[in-house]
């Protein structure tokens, strides 16, 4: 419990960012049809289940052209 308390100031605004850019990443993947790489359920899998990195993963290489 000691650690925990050590390391909640860094923590915290981690978990807040985690959650802000997969929720971004998710109304994103809903929202829109086309995806350079992939499908719909294929997108929502890597965001949910591949924490920090799926988000960004999909920002980067799954998004398509915005219309």
């Amino acid at each position: 419990m000691e650690i925990l308390r050590e390391y909640l100031p860094f923590l915290v605004p981690l978990i807040i960012a985690q959650l802000a850019l997969g929720i971004t990443a998710i109304v994103h993947v809903l929202k829109h049809p086309r995806y350079r790489f992939g499908n719909k359920p294929i997108w929502v899998l890597i965001v949910l289940f591949i924490n920090i990195i799926g988000p960004v993963v999909y920002f980067v290489f799954g998004r398509g052209e915005d219309q």
